[in-house]
């Protein structure tokens, strides 16, 4: 989808410490999370919570991909910005939800 849709690369990270590694490190324009991380089905809300705490990278954009309504609150609550449902990863409306941050 991003790659198809926006002139933006994807990095693909493993967990907290690896993606505040790679925040520090790189230029991101935003950050997608899982509400269940694949690797270890931990809490992408967490996650998301984490990131927004840090001072030094917690203005990156961050969007937590659930197909939950009460999530993407509780996402938008935290800090993050209003994410999408891996259901709806080819919808017109994840594009128009992408744009603002990855449209050159």
């Amino acid at each position: 989808m991003v790659s198809s849709n926006f002139k933006a690369s994807v990095v693909q990270t493993h967990g907290l410490e690896d993606t505040l590694e790679t925040l520090r490190t790189r230029k991101v324009d935003l950050v997608t999370v899982n509400r269940k991380l694949d690797r270890d089905y931990s809490d992408g809300l967490e996650v998301l919570k984490k990131i927004k705490a840090d001072p030094e990278v917690g203005s990156v954009p961050v969007m937590l991909v659930t197909n939950y309504e009460e999530h993407q609150q509780a996402s938008v609550d935290a800090g993050g910005v209003l994410g999408f449902g891996k259901l709806a990863i080819d919808d017109t409306n994840t594009r128009e939800l992408l744009e603002p941050y990855l449209s050159e």
